[in-house]
C-alpha cells in the first residue's frame, strides 16, 4: 500500500484528525451549559443531571483501551471512520430524545463512538509525522480539542438561548458526515503494526466489566452498595493486570507501564490533571447560573476565557516540547494550574467577574503548558506497533480523570444538597460543595506535580 509520506498528505489527515478532536470536546462543554435547560425539559435532580456528561465518558473510558488494540491489529483508519459513523448517529439520537432514558442511552452510544475516535486519532499523527515534527502536529491537534472547548460554552450557550438545547447536537453533524468522506477520500493507510496478533477478549471482557463497576460505583459514593461496587470494582482491576501480565498479546501492555517509566509516570500525571481539572466548567457553569442568575449565553461567554488560553498555549508549548523537555514544561504548566485552582477556592456570592476571568485565564495557560507536552512524552516513548494503544492508553487516562473529576464533584455536591433540585433554597449548600471541591482539586493538582517530575529521576 502506498505511504503517505507527503507533506499535503500529512496536513491533510491532521486536518481530519483535528476537526475530530474539536467536535467530541465541544459536544461535551456544550453539554455542560446546556444542562439546566435539559434538566427543565425532563424534569431531572441534581444528580441525574450530572450523568448526561458521565455517560458519555463512562462509555468512552471503558471502551478506549480494546478499541486501541484492535486499530493496531485490523488498522486505524478503519477504526477511526467507525467511530465518527456512531458518532454521528448518536448526535442525531441525542437531538430526537424525548425521555432522560433515551438521552442517556444516546449519550452512551457518542461515547463509544467518541473512544474509537480518541483511541485511534492522535496514533494516526503519531504514525504520519516524523519526530522532529510531531510535537509540532500534537500541539496542533490538542489546540484543536481546546478549541472546541474554547467555543463550546459561547456558542453552546447561543444555541440553547435562540434554539433550545437540541441545536447543539444538531450542528455536529454536518461536521461528523464531512470527516466520514474526508476519511474515505483522503487516508489510504491503514497503519496495522500489529497486524497478525489475537486479540484479547478475555482481557477485554475483564477490563470492561469491572471498570464499569468500578467507575458506577465511585459516581454514587457514599451510597453504601457503591461502596461495595468500588471494592469490587478496584479487585477486579487488580486481577485484570495479572491476567494481562501472563498474556502473550495483551489487550494493554502492562510491562510498558513496568519498564518505561516516561510512559507511567506521564500518564499517571494525565489522569491526576484531568481528575483535578474536568469538573471546574461542570461546577463554574452551575454556579454561574444558579448562584449568579446569569443566562447560559452570558455564562458561555465567562466560561469561554479558559480554554480560549489553552488553545493558545497547547500549540505553543507543542512546538517547544520539540526543542525543550516535555516534562519539564508538562510539570510547570501543572504547578501553574495548582494556582488557578486554589483561587478558585475563595469564589463566593459577591464574587466579581473580573477575579472569575483572571482564574480562567491562570488556568488556560497551565493546562495549555501542561497537555500537549504530556503527550508528547507519552507517544514518543513507545514502539511503532504500541502506538494505537499509547494513544487508547493516554485517552484512557484523560476520560478515567474527567470521570473521577465528575465523580467527585457529584459526591461533594451529594453531600451538602443530596437529591434535591438546585433552587434558591439551598444555593448556599451548593456554594459550600462548590468551594469544598476546588480546595479538593488543588490538593490533588499539587501531588500530581510531584508525580510529573518523577519521571525526570
Amino acid at each position: 500500500m502506498q505511504k503517505q509520506d507527503s507533506s499535503k498528505g500529512n496536513n491533510i489527515i491532521l486536518f481530519i484528525v483535528m476537526i475530530t478532536s474539536f467536535i467530541n470536546p465541544f459536544l461535551g462543554a456544550a453539554v455542560n451549559i446546556a444542562l439546566p435547560k435539559i434538566a427543565e425539559s425532563f424534569q431531572m435532580d441534581a444528580i441525574t443531571m450530572s450523568w448526561i456528561g458521565m455517560c458519555f465518558l463512562l462509555a468512552s473510558a471503558v471502551f478506549l483501551v480494546p478499541m486501541g488494540k484492535i486499530a493496531d491489529i485490523i488498522g486505524r483508519k478503519r477504526i477511526f471512520l467507525t467511530g465518527n459513523i456512531i458518532l454521528t448517529l448518536g448526535s442525531i439520537l441525542c437531538a430526537l430524545s424525548t425521555s432522560t432514558f433515551i438521552l442517556l442511552f444516546a449519550r452512551f452510544v457518542q461515547g463509544v463512538g467518541s473512544s474509537m475516535v480518541f483511541g485511534t486519532g492522535m496514533a494516526i499523527v503519531t504514525s504520519a509525522f516524523p519526530p522532529q515534527n510531531r510535537g509540532r502536529a500534537i500541539g496542533i491537534t490538542v489546540s484543536s480539542v481546546y478549541f472546541g472547548l474554547s467555543v463550546a460554552p459561547l456558542l453552546g450557550g447561543i444555541l440553547t438561548h435562540y434554539f433550545g438545547w437540541r441545536s447543539i447536537f444538531y450542528v455536529t453533524v454536518p461536521l461528523g458526515v464531512l470527516v466520514v468522506i474526508s476519511t474515505l477520500i483522503f487516508i489510504k493507510e491503514e497503519w496495522a503494526d500489529a497486524k497478525g496478533e489475537k486479540f484479547d477478549f478475555a482481557g477485554s471482557a475483564v477490563y470492561m466489566i469491572f471498570m464499569s463497576i468500578l467507575m458506577y460505583g465511585f459516581t454514587q459514593l457514599p451510597e453504601p452498595f457503591a461502596i461495595g461496587l468500588t471494592i469490587i470494582g478496584l479487585s477486579g482491576m487488580i486481577w485484570f493486570v495479572k491476567l494481562e501480565l501472563r498474556t502473550q498479546f495483551p489487550v494493554l501492555n502492562i510491562h510498558l507501564f513496568k519498564n518505561n517509566k516516561v510512559f507511567a509516570f506521564s500518564n499517571l500525571a494525565a489522569l491526576i490533571n484531568y481528575a483535578a481539572t474536568f469538573a471546574i466548567t461542570f461546577l463554574l457553569s452551575l454556579y454561574l447560573q444558579f448562584v449568579k442568575g446569569f443566562t447560559p449565553r452570558d455564562a458561555g461567554m465567562l466560561l469561554v476565557t479558559q480554554p480560549l488560553l489553552m488553545t493558545v498555549f497547547a500549540s505553543l508549548s507543542g512546538r517547544l516540547s520539540d526543542r525543550f523537555s516535555p516534562n519539564i514544561l508538562s510539570s510547570f504548566g501543572m504547578g501553574v494550574i495548582v494556582i488557578g485552582l486554589i483561587l478558585l477556592t475563595f469564589i463566593n456570592e459577591s464574587t466579581q467577574n473580573t477575579y472569575l476571568i483572571v482564574c480562567l485565564v491562570i488556568l488556560g495557560i497551565g493546562f495549555g503548558l501542561f497537555s500537549s507536552p504530556n503527550t508528547n512524552s507519552i507517544m514518543s516513548s513507545v514502539e511503532k506497533k504500541y502506538l494505537g494503544i499509547a494513544s487508547a492508553t493516554v485517552s484512557t487516562m484523560r476520560l478515567t480523570g474527567q470521570m473521577f473529576s465528575m465523580g467527585i464533584a457529584t459526591l461533594i455536591m451529594n453531600l451538602y444538597i443530596g437529591h434535591a433540585k438546585i433552587t434558591i433554597l439551598n444555593r448556599i449548600q451548593f456554594l459550600n460543595s462548590v468551594q469544598l471541591a476546588f480546595i479538593f482539586f488543588a490538593v490533588l493538582c499539587t501531588l500530581g506535580v510531584f508525580a510529573s517530575l518523577a519521571r525526570n529521576k
